[in-house]
């Protein structure tokens, strides 16, 4: 467990102009919630990373003849549809668009910082979809959304630039874990299919070996915090200006619960490193009631813990079991992803 800042991570410009002006200037560019400058052109243009926005789904059978035990995947749970979002999909397209029972989201990722976020798409009582508008900020994924034309941080979960400046993304919870403990878990999910419509060499990581190279980055960072390795997966919960930050490594002994506080909020943390799960929830329920939790046994995943009530949770925070069977537990601002995006 390790504390950091959020306002750590700024891009560091070289003397003068920013050598990666925007190609394709958003709404309103002349105003900005972030340093102009600080926004760099990613290389490949708006839209030069297409979104999927009619997604196909498969069955985990079926998915299973393409995708490996360790590759990573995005869970997503709207009532009682469960849907998967493969790395070796995203790391092609960044965002997909979807309907998902009554939601319409959008599953965003960035395999730069290696964050995955469940975004809303009706912004303002206006449905819309995002794109991928080809600029970063912190090394980080700046989609758009197509209503509007706004430019927004994934990181910072807002629109920065354009006529929804500084409006909040309103975001649903994801799971992020291997295959191999997915399909274990969720054996009857839906799973995103690899007919796209586009044609990408799927499987095939794009960035050669920047997940596993900890000293090689695209685009500058600075502030560097050389206790953990840069690229090392960690959850962080974002609370203000604070991030509590943990590894994998301490759920190394089985399901482990951590129970802690951060800017006056009531969080548990459970996880399991074999079965790659790390999630976060608020511990204090809407009606005042404090939760203490203890973990359940790995062969019962999806559960992983329980709490003094008698009720038992699962790894997306629903009560499966118990008094309070059908409630979730309080979401917080939590992700997974590269250390050095925490510090």
């Amino acid at each position: 467990m390790l504390f950091g800042g959020c306002s750590k991570t700024e891009l560091e410009p070289p003397p003068g102009q920013n050598p990666n002006p925007p190609k394709n200037p958003p709404a309103n560019a002349d105003e900005w919630l972030i340093p102009e400058e600080e926004v760099l052109d990613g290389g490949p243009g708006k839209d030069g990373i297409p979104s999927i926005d009619q997604p196909r789904f498969v069955s985990v059978q079926e998915a299973d003849q393409w995708l490996q035990p360790t590759d990573l995947v995005v869970g997503v749970r709207v009532g009682q549809v469960i849907r998967a979002y493969p790395h070796i999909i995203l790391d092609w397209h960044e965002i997909v668009n979807d309907q998902v029972d009554s939601l319409a989201i959008a599953v965003t990722y960035c395999p730069l910082t290696g964050t995955a976020i469940g975004w809303k798409r009706r912004v303002k009582g206006e449905l819309t979809t995002f794109g991928v508008s080809g600029l970063l900020y912190q090394t980080n994924l700046m989609p758009y959304d197509r209503k509007t034309n706004s430019t927004w941080s994934q990181m910072r979960m807002q629109a920065v630039n354009g006529e929804l400046i500084e409006t909040e993304a309103e975001t649903w919870q994801v799971v992020e874990t291997s295959w191999d403990s997915w399909k274990s878990m969720y054996p009857d999910s839906e799973v995103l299919s690899t007919q796209t419509g586009f044609s990408r060499s799927y499987g095939f990581y794009p960035y050669g070996d920047y997940k596993t190279n900890h000293s090689y980055f695209l685009f500058p960072i600075n502030n560097r915090d050389d206790r953990v390795p840069a690229k090392e997966r960690v959850l962080g919960i974002r609370a203000g200006q604070q991030v509590l930050a943990f590894r994998f490594d301490s759920f190394a002994n089985g399901t482990r619960v951590i129970q802690n506080s951060i800017s006056r909020l009531s969080a548990v943390v459970a996880g399991n490193r074999s079965h790659n799960i790390l999630v976060a929830y608020g511990s204090r329920l809407p009606d005042g009631t404090e939760l203490s939790f203890e973990a359940v046994d790995a062969a019962r995943l999806p559960v992983i813990m329980k709490d003094q009530e008698g009720n038992e949770w699962d790894v997306f925070g629903f009560a499966v079991s118990g008094p309070r069977a059908g409630q979730q537990l309080p979401q917080l601002t939590s992700l997974i992803g590269y250390w050095f995006t925490f510090p």
